[in-house]
């Protein structure tokens, strides 16, 4: 399966930054629906209502995903990778 891959930086409510992609099928294009997705994780973490808007999460690329993304993505839509403050 082909994810397409969306770089995003969220400020906490603390004011230090999270940094994490937003991975989803490469033919779900809809902004809103990605954005819906991080505001799902952000409440995961207690950072439920933080700005994400395409300031704070912009395409990056399209890859290959491994087994593990795509179960993530076949249960709950999308597959989230923390990389930094989460």
């Amino acid at each position: 399966m082909q994810v397409s891959v969306y770089d995003t930086y969220v400020t906490r409510t603390d004011g230090s930054v999270m940094h994490f992609d937003i991975l989803v099928p490469s033919t779900s294009t809809s902004q809103a629906t990605i954005h819906e997705y991080g505001q799902a994780y952000l409440s995961t973490k207690g950072q439920a209502g933080q700005p994400l808007t395409a300031k704070e999460c912009r395409f990056c690329h399209i890859e290959q995903a491994t087994q593990e993304i795509e179960a993530s993505i076949a249960s709950q839509g999308f597959h989230i990778i923390e990389m930094q403050g989460c």
